[in-house]
C-alpha cells in the first residue's frame, strides 16, 4: 500500500499474575484442544514455541443461531521444572484498542521473561484482532489533508467490507470471551496484564469477572470512568514541553538547540500555511519517493514520537531540523508511522471500542476545548472521531461500565512520568477505588514500561506474593531518560 493509500488511517486514528500446584498439562474438558506451534508476529522475522488453538463463540451472545467467531489463542508454557510452576497463568491484554495480543507479546517479551520462568503466558487475539476475525479495512487513496466529507464516505466503506457486525465487538464482550477461554483452558484463576487500552480490559474483567480473578498488573493505565480522547492533546501539549525545557536544562541539547521552542513555534506555522513537498527514500524499501507533508501528519507523528524516551530524545534535533528547512526526519517518521499504524491495528475494533466506550462519553467543557486549541494537535483527532461516530454502530455495555472499578484484589499500577497520553494521575484516580494497590511511577519514561528497569522483576515478586506493599521499589528512581541526540549520530559521549 502506497504512503498516500494510508493517510485517511492515520487521520482516523484518536489518538500501544500459588506456586505449590503445577499448571495444567492440557485442557480440561471439554477444553480448547490445544498442539504445539511457533507463533510469530503478524509483521516481523521473531518467533517463539507455544501451544495453539481456537475457542469457538458467539458474536453475538444473544443469538444462539448466529455466527460464530474463532478466537485464536496461543499459551507460552512456563519454563521451570514442573514442581517449580505455578497454576495460575498470565493473560496478555493488548492495547490500541485493535492491537493482537501475540503481537504485543513479541514488543514486550523483556517485561515477560520473569513473569514466563514459572507462569504460563497465555496470549488471546481479542475477538476483531490478529487471527480472530480481525476487523480491518483498506481506505484506498487518499488526500494527507483531514477532509470531513471524504472521511465518512471512507467510513461508510469500511463498514461495508467488515466481516463482522461493528457494534458485536467492544470490550463488554471481549472480557465474556477471556472468561470462556479461562475455563476452557482449566484454569481456575488468571493473573492479568494489560498495557494501554489493555488496562481497560484487565479493569473490566476484575470488574465483572471478580472470583476468577488472581492478581492485576495495569501499565499506562486508562480509569475506566474516563473517556479516552479529549485530553490527549493536552497531556501530549504538556509531553512536548517537558521535552523541550529537558534539552534546555542539558547542557548538551541547550548547546546544541538554543532556540528550540521558536524553532518548534516556526516549524508549526508554515506547515500550518501550507504542506510541503518532500523529496526522500522510502524508510522501507529505500526506493526514492515525494511525500507531500501536512501540518495533520506532522503533529501526528510527533505524537507518536512522544511515546517512548528512545524516541523523545529525537525530538530536539528533528524540530531543528524542520526549521532549517530539512523534513526528511519528520517525513520519514510520518511514513513508518502509517505503515506501523496500519499493520498493529485492526482499525474496525478500533473504531467499534471507541465509538461506544469513549465517544458517547465526551463533554463539551468550554476551559478544555480552549486547552486542545492551543495545543500543537488541536482539535484534528476530536473532529475525526466525531465524523466516524455519526456512522458507526454502538455496540452494548454492561451495568455500569463506566464506574470506576471497586476492588479488594491486588492490583499493581505502572505509570511513566512523560506519558503523553495516560499521565500517571490517571493510574492515582483508579487507585483510588482499589484498595489493595500501588502505584509506581517511572521517571524519565513514556507509555507503558512494564519492560523498564527493575519493573520485570518487581512484577514477577508481585505476582508471586501478592503484596504489592512489601514491594521493594527503591530501583524504580534509578530510571531515567534516553540522551538527547545533538546529532543523528547519537548523544554527546
Amino acid at each position: 500500500m502506497t504512503i498516500q493509500a494510508m493517510r485517511h488511517r492515520f487521520a482516523l486514528l484518536p489518538l500501544a499474575l500459588l506456586l505449590a500446584l503445577p499448571a495444567p498439562a492440557g485442557p480440561a474438558a471439554p477444553g480448547l484442544e490445544l498442539e504445539p506451534c511457533t507463533i510469530r508476529p503478524m509483521f516481523g522475522t521473531r518467533s517463539a514455541e507455544a501451544e495453539c488453538g481456537t475457542w469457538s463463540v458467539l458474536e453475538d451472545p444473544n443469538d444462539a443461531q448466529g455466527k460464530r467467531l474463532d478466537l485464536y489463542v496461543a499459551v507460552v508454557r512456563a519454563r521451570a521444572k514442573e514442581r517449580h510452576k505455578a497454576p495460575d497463568p498470565l493473560f496478555v491484554l493488548a492495547g490500541g484498542p485493535g492491537q493482537s495480543a501475540v503481537d504485543a507479546y513479541f514488543s514486550m517479551l523483556g517485561g515477560l521473561e520473569r513473569i514466563g520462568r514459572k507462569r504460563d503466558v497465555v496470549l488471546l487475539d481479542q475477538r476483531g484482532t490478529g487471527r480472530s476475525n480481525r476487523m480491518q479495512c483498506d481506505f484506498g487513496e487518499a488526500s494527507g489533508d483531514y477532509d470531513a466529507a471524504r472521511a465518512t464516505a471512507l467510513t461508510r466503506e469500511c463498514l461495508a467490507t467488515l466481516p463482522g457486525d461493528p457494534a458485536l465487538y467492544t470490550t463488554s464482550l471481549a472480557i465474556d470471551d477471556l472468561d470462556a477461554v479461562r475455563a476452557a483452558l482449566g484454569y481456575r484463576e488468571v493473573n492479568l496484564y494489560g498495557g494501554s487500552y489493555g488496562t481497560r480490559v484487565a479493569l473490566s474483567y476484575l470488574k465483572y469477572h471478580p472470583t476468577t480473578t488472581r492478581a492485576v498488573i495495569i501499565d499506562a493505565v486508562v480509569p475506566q470512568d474516563l473517556a479516552l480522547g479529549p485530553a490527549v492533546p493536552v497531556e501530549s501539549q504538556r509531553t512536548l514541553e517537558r521535552v523541550i525545557a529537558a534539552c534546555a536544562a542539558d547542557p548538551a541539547c541547550g548547546k546544541a538547540f538554543p532556540t528550540l521552542a521558536a524553532d518548534f513555534a516556526a516549524v508549526r506555522a508554515q506547515l500550518r500555511r501550507a504542506p510541503v513537498a518532500v523529496a526522500m527514500r522510502d524508510p522501507v524499501d529505500g526506493k526514492p519517493i515525494e511525500m507531500r507533508l501536512s501540518y495533520a501528519e506532522f503533529a501526528g507523528a510527533l505524537r507518536l514520537l512522544l511515546y517512548a524516551p528512545e524516541s523523545q530524545a529525537l525530538v530536539p534535533l528533528f524540530i531543528r531540523q524542520a526549521a532549517a528547512g530539512d523534513w526528511v526526519p519528520f517525513a520519514t517518521q510520518v511514513a513508518l508511522s502509517l505503515r506501523q499504524t496500519t499493520q498493529l491495528l485492526a482499525l474496525g475494533m478500533h473504531n467499534s471500542v471507541v465509538c461506544t466506550e469513549d465517544a458517547p462519553f465526551y463533554q463539551d467543557d468550554p476551559a478544555a476545548r480552549a486547552a486542545i486549541a492551543r495545543s500543537y494537535l488541536g482539535g484534528i483527532a476530536d473532529a475525526a472521531i466525531a465524523d466516524m461516530c455519526k456512522v458507526w454502530p454502538r455496540g452494548p455495555l454492561k451495568d455500569g461500565f463506566k464506574e470506576p472499578v471497586v476492588s479488594d484484589k491486588p492490583v499493581l499500577l505502572l505509570s511513566g512520568a512523560l506519558d503523553p497520553i495516560t499521565p500517571p494521575e490517571y493510574a492515582a484516580h483508579a487507585a483510588q477505588t482499589l484498595s489493595r494497590s500501588r502505584h509506581l511511577i517511572a521517571p524519565g519514561q513514556g507509555h507503558t514500561v512494564l519492560g523498564r528497569g527493575c519493573l520485570p522483576r518487581l512484577a514477577a515478586e508481585f505476582l508471586d506474593t501478592l503484596d504489592p506493599a512489601a514491594l521493594d521499589a527503591q530501583c524504580v528512581a534509578d530510571l531515567e531518560a534516553a540522551p538527547f541526540f545533538v546529532r543523528f549520530t547519537g548523544p554527546e559521549p
